[in-house]
Order: structure tokens, then sequence, then C-alpha cells
């Protein structure tokens, strides 16, 4: 919006055009971060009030660690102050033009609805469980389908234009059409190495990114900022993976894929690198707000599809590599459970109780120290990552 600002003053008048530095992306970036941050810290106080007026407190399960029952009551539902900080600077310092703006947006603002029923049943009906899991699925996988089937030929083409007639060339050829080579699956660490995927296989990656992410993340935020620092780490590495890409200078020396847009999605990044720590705040140890589903599923669908545009799908798993063993701790810890019940008549488990950080609280390591570590480990595999831009 202020960009678009900029551009109209400097065409009534050539003494505006110190508005020129509107256009570089990196102030702007810089800009959105700090925006993002301050709506956050300023509006935290009110929201935090207002939840607690509205009485919209945590429940806490029956079954979950007792060093818990003491947090039961926390306002939840502050990912509504991450989502509006973000959607804020996002707006105010974003090329509004941008296709892969609006999409992410749209997708993270999707998830946060679903996220906002599954918290709404939790905390007004009073059913610590929430949605029922298929429910939460199945508009999961409405919007991750919708933004899987736009973005498949979204990466391909330059406008919306050029999608819309890709498309139809893939309708008119019987859903046959070959994909340009940026839009098969990279592999890191490898100079142009890339596996064609095909339209079906590029829809489905994606829908498995996006929807598994979101989940991911959810598992995660069981601990006082737990998940947000992360959430913050591997946004701020996919945000240079954008601006990579993005550049036809720095994509080509670096040997990525030019996808022109996709560097805009660097202000997304910083907003939500500055909305995330805004959060971190008032959700430290002892939290005084959780983020709840709203701000996890978004947060963590806002990822994957980053991921998706920029190309990164693997190196997505690599930086978030927390985020994906907390989610594999539950499923195998799931699986493991059912299987020997079926097998041996009682059902035994891998971990002591799942998601993985719960396992070590149970093997006596105080909640801060889980915390802080997981956060270490994060900052090591984001170097990780970020390593791929020019070991390859």
């Amino acid at each position: 919006m202020l960009l678009s600002l900029a551009q109209w003053l400097q065409t009534l008048s050539p003494d505006l055009g110190f508005l020129r530095v509107f256009q570089y992306l990196t102030l702007r970036a810089v800009m959105a971060a700090m925006t993002a941050l301050l709506i956050g810290l300023l509006a935290g106080p009110f929201v935090i009030r207002r939840l607690t007026a509205l009485k919209i407190g945590q429940p806490i399960r029956e079954y979950a660690m007792q060093t818990h029952l003491s947090k039961s009551g926390t306002p939840t539902m502050g990912g509504v102050l991450i989502l509006l900080a973000i959607g804020i600077s996002t707006l105010l310092w974003s090329d509004l033009s941008n296709r892969f703006v609006w999409i992410v947006l749209l997708v993270t603002l999707g998830f946060g609805a679903i996220g906002w029923a599954d918290d709404w049943r939790k905390v007004v009906l009073k059913d610590p469980e929430g949605m029922r899991s298929r429910d939460k699925l199945f508009w999961q996988s409405v919007v991750g389908l919708i933004a899987a089937l736009y973005l498949v030929f979204s990466i391909s083409e330059s406008s919306n234009l050029r999608v819309l007639e890709l498309f139809m060339n893939w309708v008119r050829s019987g859903f046959d059409v070959n994909l340009p080579p940026k839009a098969g699956l990279l592999v890191p660490f490898m100079k142009e190495v890339s596996y064609p995927l095909g339209v079906f296989g590029f829809v489905i990656l994606t829908y498995l990114v996006i929807v598994g992410s979101s989940n991911a993340v959810n598992l995660t935020d069981g601990l006082d900022g737990l998940a947000i620092m992360p959430v913050v780490m591997v946004g701020s590495s996919l945000g240079v993976f954008a601006y990579v890409t993005g550049s036809s200078v720095y994509s080509k020396y670096l040997l990525f894929p030019h996808i022109p847009g996709s560097g805009e999605l660097l202000i997304f990044c910083a907003a939500m690198a500055g909305a995330g720590l805004a959060f971190l705040w008032f959700n430290t140890h002892p939290a005084q707000v959780f983020m709840g589903d709203v701000g996890a599923l978004a947060l963590g669908a806002a990822l994957g599809t980053i991921a998706v545009i920029v190309r990164q799908e693997i190196v997505l798993a690599i930086m978030g590599g927390i985020f994906v063993v907390e989610a594999l701790s539950v499923m195998l810890q799931v699986s493991w459970f059912k299987y020997t019940k079926r097998r041996y008549g009682q059902g035994r488990r891998l971990l002591q109780m799942a998601p993985l950080h719960h396992h070590f609280e149970k093997c006596g390591w105080k909640e801060t120290q889980v915390v802080v570590r997981f956060w270490i480990i994060t900052m090591l595999l984001c170097l990780v990552g970020l390593s791929t831009l020019k070991l390859r």
C-alpha cells in the first residue's frame, strides 16, 4: 500500500523523487518487521485483557502433564494478535499487485479460520478436544488443494493471465502438460538437480507440505514459547530464499530457479518474524497468553506455502526438523499403541508421553530447558538449510 502511494506521489512532483527508496525490497522488509513488532507489542496487552474478559481460557486435558494444570484458564487464541500484526504490516509494505503475497495471505487466514473454529469449540463450548479431526482435516484439505492447484501454474508463469492460459491448455490437453524444470522437486546440496513432478505430483506434494507443516507446528505448540521462536527462525530463513529466487541476478549466480515475484514474500516473512517476536514477549514462560490453533495452524500453513513457492520443500523439512520430529513422535506413538493393543491386548508406548517435548518433561527436563534446547537445535538446522544457498 505504501509502495503504491509512494509511486503515485512521485508522479505528482519531481521533488518527491526520494520516495524511490520504498522500491528497495530490503528496506520494506525491515520496516515490515518493525511495524509488525510494534503492532504486536502495543496491541498485546489490549488483546490479552479482551481475551481474559471474554473468559477465553485454555482448557487443559485431564491426561495432560500435572505441571501444566496451573496453566488452565490462561487466555488462548492469542494467534489473533500474530495474524493481525502480519496482515496489517504485509498490506502496508508489500506490493499489493503481487500474486504470491495474496495466496500466502489467503492460505494463512484460511487456516487461521479453521483454528479459530477449533479454539471456539474448546473455550466457548467447553470441549477440550475441539473440532473433530475429520472435520479439521476436511477444511484444511479444501484450502490446501485450492492453493496447490493455483501454485502449480502460478510458479510456472509470470502473470495471472498466463496462469489462466496454462490452466486452459492443461484442460484441453486432457490433463497432460509439461511443467518447466523450476516446478520440479529441487534437491538441496546438488547443482541443478530437480525431479519432474507433473501437475498431479506437484499438487499432491504441495498439499502434503501445507497441511503437514500446519499440523506439525500445531503439535509443537505445547510449551511456553516452544513453537513461536522456531517459526520466526524458519520463516526468516525462507525469506532469504524468497529474496534469492525473486532476483534474476542472485538466482542465476547461486544456481536457483528464478521465480518472478517471489522476492516480495520477503516482506511477509519479515512481518511474520516481527509479529512472532512481539508475541513471544507475552508468551515466554510463564505465558500470559497462548497462540492456540488459530495461530499455530495459520503459521504452519504459511511456512509450507512459502517453501513451495520458493521450491524449498526439502529444505523446509531440514530447517523445521523440530516440527517434523514432533509430528512423527505423535504418529509413531499412536501407531505403536494401536498395533500392540491389537497384537497383545494391551497398548504399549514408545515414549513416556507424546508429542516429544512432553517425553523430555517426563524424563526430568524443566519446561524452559526443553524450550531453549529446541530453539538451539532449530537455529543449527536453519544454518544447515541456509548453507544450501552456496554448498551445491
